[in-house]
């Protein structure tokens, strides 16, 4: 009785190793290569979409702010407009001399 007892054991690691070093193999075929970067450039354009929703989304919101103070007729603050307003302050002031091209 023993001895059947250690060899179910011995075949179920035998079939678990088997089965985990097939999947391994498979992962290093060109096929396992290919479905891996299917994988990986799929999630790179889910991020990617994430990001333009969120975007969009904060855009939206920024745009409901500004109509609703138009609605109201009151100035919308504008937060840099003093800065394009200003002709002395351009490119060579944000950025010195030795980071322009």
């Amino acid at each position: 009785m023993r001895r059947l007892f250690w060899l179910g054991i011995g075949l179920a690691v035998g079939v678990l190793v088997v089965r985990k070093a097939t999947k391994t193999a498979q992962a290093y075929t060109p096929a396992g290569i290919a479905s891996g970067l299917s994988e990986s450039a799929g999630g790179l354009v889910e991020s990617v979409r994430s990001f333009m929703d969120d975007v969009r989304a904060g855009m939206a919101e920024r745009e409901q702010e500004i109509h609703e103070a138009f609605a109201r007729g009151e100035a919308y603050d504008d937060q840099f407009a003093e800065l394009r307003e200003d002709p002395r302050i351009g490119d060579r002031e944000i950025f010195p001399e030795e980071h322009q091209r």
